[in-house]
């Protein structure tokens, strides 16, 4: 807000951003637009005159319900490019919005809000953060029955009401069928034609049903890095259902006791870490990489002007293998981590360091000295 004219907000429905928004800003009722109420709709027939600078600073939330309101933000900023003079929210990814375009290309800041992360809550939740997901309603409720309870909730008016908000029209019955077999494909490469089958529609339908969900922020689409080696290397992008909680529910996970017993035990982990890692230091070519000859790396991050390589293990006593010291001399890493359960750091190779995900996650500069 100190540096742009508009500042656009997004992150999952529920993940506080309005909440947020009233804290730091602090609108009055006049300058506070709400596009699910009709009758801020009503105030905003005539946006020119509504959206006049008058000194303080506008919030409109759920922006995705009207794309068209930025071509009147960019003449209105055009006219008067004082900082903070718009907060825009939106529940959906800047491209569904109707920032994706360049009509507000050097007026806008993004910020992605991406619910709770282990340094607001602290290292002793890791486990109850791994469990009921970032979300804070799920996160903060009661027990963990509770909590289950707001995320089947949650889970149904999401599929029933909001993606409809979005534009997309896809009946709710087929939407969660197909979000729970992505469910069960966390943390693979995506492989179209085999969910295809499993839900008994096209490729076409399910690229348009994993990229609705990718736009609403629900689901992480992360790309695959290609190397200039000359080793077949992997294309598809991997899918990961970003708020760990969610994917419980969608996996039957009610407890503890059941993620412990869950086959997709080290998927949910390595979802979970991975999430985190992006918006603890950098999303800047966020990637995976692997090749057909099994060389694999969870994430690769440039950080500070180095690249580094993070490899997520559900384990206190992790060890270098092979396929890591393929990705240092084939990505050209400054540096490979391997995030693990336990609680200690140790090398164990040249330019190989175990440590530990609440450390990695929560220290002040985790990375310092690598």
């Amino acid at each position: 807000m100190s540096r742009s004219p508009v500042t656009l907000l997004t992150g999952p429905r529920q993940a506080g951003k309005s909440t947020l928004a009233q804290r730091v800003v602090r609108p009055s009722p006049a300058s506070a637009f709400d596009l699910e109420d009709y009758r801020d709709l009503a105030r905003l027939a005539e946006p020119m005159l509504a959206l006049r600078d008058t000194g303080e600073t506008i919030v409109i939330d759920e922006a995705q319900r009207m794309p068209e309101l930025f071509e009147s933000l960019r003449v209105l900023v055009d006219e008067n490019r004082r900082p903070g003079r718009f907060v825009v929210l939106g529940s959906a990814s800047p491209d569904l919005t109707g920032l994706g375009s360049e009509s507000l290309a050097g007026r806008v800041t993004l910020v992605e809000l991406t619910g709770f992360r282990l340094g607001d809550v602290g290292a002793h939740r890791l486990d109850d953060l791994w469990l009921r997901g970032g979300l804070p309603e799920s996160f903060l409720a009661a027990d963990d029955q509770a909590s289950s309870a707001w995320r089947d909730d949650y889970i149904a008016t999401f599929l029933e009401r909001d993606l409809a908000g979005f534009g997309f029209r896809f009946p709710a019955t087929m939407m969660h069928r197909f979000w729970t077999m992505l469910a069960h494909y966390h943390g693979q490469t995506w492989n179209g034609a085999a969910i295809a089958r499993s839900i008994d529609v096209s490729e076409k339908t399910v690229r348009r049903l994993v990229d609705a969900l990718t736009d609403a922020l629900v689901v992480r689409q992360l790309p695959a890095w290609f190397a200039n080696i000359s080793k077949r290397q992997v294309k598809a992008p991997r899918v990961y259902v970003r708020d760990c909680g969610l994917l419980h529910r969608l996996l039957g996970i009610d407890t503890r006791l059941d993620l412990e017993r869950h086959p997709k035990l080290g998927a949910s982990w390595e979802g979970m870490v991975l999430e985190q890692l992006p918006a603890r230091f950098s999303d800047t070519a966020a990637a995976f990489w692997s090749t057909h000859s099994g060389a694999e790396l969870d994430l690769r991050l440039e950080i500070d002007g180095q690249v580094i390589g993070f490899e997520i293990k559900r384990t206190d006593r992790p060890a270098a293998t092979r396929s890591m010291h393929s990705a240092l001399a084939d990505l050209g890493l400054d540096h490979l981590v391997i995030v693990h359960a336990g609680a200690h750091r140790f090398a164990l190779a040249s330019r190989i360091t175990a440590i530990g995900a609440a450390e990695l996650l929560v220290s002040d500069d985790p990375l310092a000295g690598l």
